[in-house]
């Protein structure tokens, strides 16, 4: 039976974090999912006695972080009836803010992190070919044709990450999951560098319907052939950007 792949990425959010770690890790978790968009603006997020639940955390835990998630900006909290933690969409990222951020990593640490990027996006796509079936892609469809439409690089930049993160969620894999959504925390914002462009936008758009097109055929090696490629063309694109600052 399928599945909706949408919701499998939504359960790798709110799965339990590691046992070595504590405020950090739900902050990263959570704030790495409202970047992507996983956690739509103005979403309420569970109560927090079943959020602390469902992270694996105790309630101490669990304020902390939100907490520190408001002092990002990323949470709102109201009170009374109806009240809570309600998700807050940041600003749109600026491009010298950005162009700050990437001066931060050295053309050899994207790189290495790149690769790191393709090698699981290769995985997810191939697993993704073996396990998945026809019905369980309309969510990876929906969001490449929102790629395709979107007119701004920040909500390129978080369609191009959540393809990878529903990606996973096809392969079925919530470590995959979860590792593709730490990494949209990394780099994904940087990518709004690179997908300001139009015709590269479209050239994205059409590398993901091929992926797409790869894994509904059970075409299992070609799959994660060409989603290893998607990821190295944009990472050597982020690179020439690094490299021209």
């Amino acid at each position: 039976m399928g599945q909706d792949q949408s919701g499998g990425a939504r359960r790798a959010v709110f799965s339990p974090v590691d046992s070595r770690a504590r405020v950090d890790t739900v902050v990263r978790r959570l704030g790495d999912a409202i970047e992507l968009g996983l956690l739509a603006d103005g979403e309420q997020l569970p109560g927090e006695s079943v959020l602390a639940g469902q992270l694996g955390v105790s309630t101490v835990t669990l304020r902390e972080a939100l907490m520190a998630l408001r002092q990002q900006g990323l949470l709102i909290t109201r009170r009374g009836r109806g009240g809570g933690s309600f998700v807050s969409l940041p600003e749109l990222p600026a491009e010298d803010r950005l162009k700050v951020r990437l001066r931060g990593w050295s053309s050899e640490e994207l790189r290495d992190l790149g690769d790191h990027w393709a090698a699981l996006s290769g995985a997810a796509a191939r697993l993704a070919a073996q396990r998945t079936e026809p019905e369980d892609l309309r969510q990876l469809r929906r969001t490449a044709e929102k790629l395709s439409r979107a007119e701004d690089a920040p909500a390129r930049s978080r369609l191009y990450g959540r393809f990878h993160v529903e990606l996973a969620a096809a392969a079925q894999s919530a470590r995959l999951t979860r590792e593709q959504v730490a990494l949209q925390g990394e780099m994904g914002a940087l990518l709004c560098l690179v997908l300001a462009d139009d015709p590269y936008r479209e050239e994205v758009a059409d590398r993901q319907r091929n992926v797409i097109s790869a894994v509904q055929d059970g075409a299992h090696e070609t799959a994660g052939t060409l989603a290893e490629r998607c990821v190295r063309e944009s990472t050597a694109r982020l690179v020439a950007v690094r490299l021209a600052l």
